[in-house]
């Protein structure tokens, strides 16, 4: 219903009065008014019609002045006494606003006003209710957040100092929502949030606690614990419970999980700090496999210290020339002779050494910093590329990783197209690799980043094939050139049945959409012959040559004219290899 100013039109008038301040003594100012007018008039209209002597006149109008007066005063403190309930009303709601404080109004009368009283403290309870789960509560799992969760836990933990009893706190990841969340949209994910939720509650007694600390990160603790071990069961139980397929309106999945464990008072005595050390492990946890639990250690923490050491090192890299690129031949199956190279990013600290790409290139993925990192590596590719083809007079391509933070840059395929022009190259010559977890991230966008790299006339590869979430479902929507078979594929294919299966698949998958095919990893010569008997168009791997640097691969290149035969080659791309 909507209220409209004619309704109100007294209160409005009132309102503008500048005194009395409050609403109730404006009505007590009416109610004044309204009982001395009519009666003053018509004590007036007495008088003056009727002759009576100075005295009676007198008398009367005294008797008159007193009688009003304990009208006035009595009508006065009924009018204050019925607008109790609606003041107590009004300031129920301002110590609400003001303290959070719940109202304590009586909710039996059935008028209007109690019905206005009743109603009140209904809503501000029901709205406290709401405003408490908000602020506390998961919106999707309906689980503590972590505020809660820290509050929660900081009781247990004070409960357990006193009482000198262990307790656990554990950070739990879904390793692989991000993938699924792009493959099947946000309402499955929540759905698969939800199902998680219901599981790791169903594992969870009275006692403890579970709570949705981030987008895939979950935190539980378990406050009863007589022995560290027992959070091993606890862990194996967790991890067979989410090992199950979730039904997601009709699509399938299965989770990854990795859990971290800190132990209280060992790992740390404050809530931020068993937080810290679980996410600590965690992390370490998914390094070494998936499906897996990790404790926390001292050694982790060092591992944490070199992060930062090398996070902070990396910074200044690039500007002080640390940087260096080293080059990795693939080789054609059927002439033996190197058609393409691979630009592998080197980092040589005068403090460290040689530190390997795998500490490195996280800590810039995570920072930021892989952006200039990875313009450096394509420009100085490129550049070099060019200068290959103008002193061995060889068609070859170069092929250049591009990174999570690169393609989801909006001025990427600007960003190459202004190095390609700055560098003279053609764009035929430069191969752009992504893996396609990498793809999945943000699926729409990056197909529409690579149609637009495939018509600037760049070569696209699909790195690591067969690691990914739901390769087959897109792989056709994919605008590629190459498919390379990831390592892991190729280093038991010939000792491993299924291995050569999945290896055979990808092939005959590859040959039907038409696709050049990379074998990665290959190592021996059992390895080459394999994949080659199978269809592979090139091998890149040590049976030709490690990695190495910018002048062993132009001393390759010139050479490797001469040794066309696989065997030949492959010793030359050693020796040089090693010398360097």
């Amino acid at each position: 219903m909507k209220i409209t100013d004619r309704e109100l039109w007294l209160y409005v008038l009132l309102s503008k009065l500048p005194r009395p301040k409050s609403y109730e003594g404006k009505i007590m100012c009416v109610a004044f008014l309204g009982t001395h007018v009519p009666l003053l008039a018509l004590l007036v209209y007495f008088l003056v019609i009727n002759s009576f002597s100075l005295e009676t006149t007198l008398r009367v109008l005294l008797i008159a002045l007193v009688a009003t007066l304990i009208g006035t005063g009595v009508t006065l403190y009924a009018l204050h006494k019925l607008l109790a309930p609606i003041i107590l009303t009004y300031l129920a709601q301002r110590a609400y606003i003001n303290q959070k404080k719940l109202p304590n109004l009586p909710t039996k009368y059935t008028d209007e006003v109690g019905i206005l009283m009743a109603d009140t403290v209904q809503t501000i309870k029901k709205l406290d209710e709401a405003i408490d789960h908000l602020t506390n509560y998961d919106a999707i799992t309906s689980l503590p957040n972590r505020v809660l969760f820290g509050d929660r836990l900081q009781q247990a933990l004070l409960r357990n100092q006193s009482r000198n009893r262990l307790l656990a706190v554990m950070a739990l990841k879904l390793n692989n929502f991000r993938e699924i969340n792009n493959a099947l949209g946000s309402d499955a994910a929540d759905r698969l949030l939800r199902v998680v939720a219901e599981r790791l509650s169903a594992n969870i007694s009275t006692l403890d606690m579970l709570s949705r600390i981030g987008s895939d990160e979950f935190a539980i603790a378990l406050t009863e614990l007589t022995a560290s071990e027992d959070v091993v069961e606890f862990c194996r139980s967790v991890l067979n419970s989410l090992a199950l397929p979730i039904n997601l309106y009709g699509d399938r999945v299965n989770t990854i999980a990795s859990i971290g464990i800190a132990i209280y008072p060992f790992d740390g005595n404050t809530v931020d700090r068993l937080l810290q050390s679980a996410n600590t492990a965690v992390d370490e946890a998914y390094r070494q496999m998936p499906n897996n639990y990790q404790f926390y250690s001292a050694n982790m923490n060092a591992q944490l210290q070199e992060r930062l050491a090398l996070e902070s090192k990396l910074r200044y890299a690039l500007q002080r020339n640390e940087l260096q690129l080293y080059y990795q031949p693939r080789v054609d199956t059927n002439t033996g002779r190197i058609v393409s190279v691979e630009a592998l990013l080197r980092w040589q600290n005068p403090e460290l050494g040689l530190i390997s790409p795998a500490k490195f290139i996280p800590i810039a993925e995570a920072n930021g910093s892989i952006v200039p990192i990875g313009e450096w590596v394509l420009r100085t590719a490129c550049t070099q590329n060019r200068l290959w083809q103008e002193s061995v007079s060889q068609s070859l391509r170069v092929a250049v990783n591009l990174s999570a933070r690169q393609l989801a840059q909006s001025n990427l395929v600007e960003r190459i197209a202004s190095i390609l022009k700055e560098t003279q190259l053609n764009p035929a010559y430069l191969e752009l690799e992504v893996t396609e977890s990498l793809m999945m991230e943000n699926l729409e966008q990056s197909i529409s980043v690579l149609e637009q790299l495939r018509e600037l006339g760049v070569k696209l590869a699909l790195d690591d094939f067969g690691t990914g979430y739901s390769s087959l479902n897109y792989l056709r929507r994919f605008p590629l050139h190459t498919l390379k078979i990831d390592r892991s594929f190729v280093r038991d294919v010939v000792s491993n049945s299924h291995d050569g299966a999945v290896t055979n698949a990808i092939i005959t998958l590859a040959k039907s959409l038409d696709l050049n095919i990379t074998a990665e990893g290959v190592e021996t010569q059992e390895q080459y012959e394999y994949v080659k008997a199978q269809g592979c168009h090139e091998i890149q791997g040590y049976y030709f040559s490690p990695p190495i640097p910018t002048l062993a691969m132009t001393a390759l290149l010139k050479k490797g004219e001469r040794f066309a035969d696989s065997e030949g080659f492959r010793n030359l791309s050693f020796s040089i290899g090693a010398d360097d």
